[in-house]
């Protein structure tokens, strides 16, 4: 057979296996059963064989793509009126979620909380900012753009939804090894300062974590709220995964 007639059949198998490969999530779940032994480990690793499936989603469920993930905006604020501020992030992406791996999954499904911890090589982040601040009556105003780059990160994450209720996920940074953090406009155009306090910020950001991670904490774990909650309020997951009868939940 001539390469020509053969190249339609290849392109047919190719088609059909890589379909193949994108529709059976399921089948990465089909031997963990609630209440089994080994069931969180199960899970686990059902998990980290599906990373693939966070640059597609799954369209079956109607689930956009994770890698990157995109937030409109989220809000934080600390202090008093007069004496704190709020900080604001808007059109914010991050991606190297398909290079992470969940090294714990422990569930209390009596409770409706699952807690993972998950590693991940790199992590970017980009976006705009928008800081308002008060110190004593005098007001501090800034926005720009922000770039975060993050390396071997831990971060650990609880998802509870009781029924009825909308998901709650709470993120908490473990540890870091590096960050690179670039912010614009940090002192409102003065490029030559501006490039000194970003040297400065980037070789001495450990000291200053310790009071930084609550920030980020609640700034990812608002976004993630949202994000899953969207993705995974209707999604059926009695159809992924099932009791240890083999009933479905």
């Amino acid at each position: 057979m001539s390469f020509s007639r053969m190249l339609p059949l290849l392109l047919l198998f190719l088609f059909l296996l890589f379909a193949r490969a994108r529709a059976d999530i399921e089948d990465h779940f089909k031997n963990c059963r609630v209440e089994a032994a080994g069931f969180d480990g199960c899970v686990r690793e059902a998990l980290n064989a599906i990373r693939p499936y966070f640059k597609t989603g799954l369209p079956k469920y109607n689930v956009a793509p994770f890698d990157p993930f995109f937030a409109n905006e989220i809000s934080a604020r600390r202090g008093l009126p007069k004496l704190g501020f709020t900080i604001t992030l808007r059109n914010v992406t991050e991606s190297g979620w398909s290079a992470s791996k969940v090294t714990k999954f422990v569930s209390d499904l009596k409770n409706y909380k699952v807690v993972y911890t998950q590693s991940f090589p790199e992590k970017y982040l980009s976006g705009d900012y928008e800081f308002n601040g008060a110190v004593l009556g005098t007001n501090v105003n800034n926005k720009g753009k922000f770039t975060l780059s993050l390396f071997d990160l831990m971060q650990t994450t609880t998802i509870t939804r009781e029924p009825g209720m909308k998901i709650k996920v709470r993120v908490e940074v473990e540890t870091i090894r590096d960050l690179k953090l670039h912010i614009s406009n940090l002192l409102h155009g003065r490029e030559v300062l501006e490039g000194i306090l970003d040297r400065i910020i980037n070789g001495a950001w450990q000291p200053g974590f310790t009071f930084t991670k609550p920030l980020i904490n609640e700034l990812v774990s608002t976004a993630f709220t949202e994000i899953f909650d969207k993705a995974f309020r209707n999604f059926p997951f009695e159809k992924i995964i099932r009791t240890k009868q083999n009933n479905t939940l």
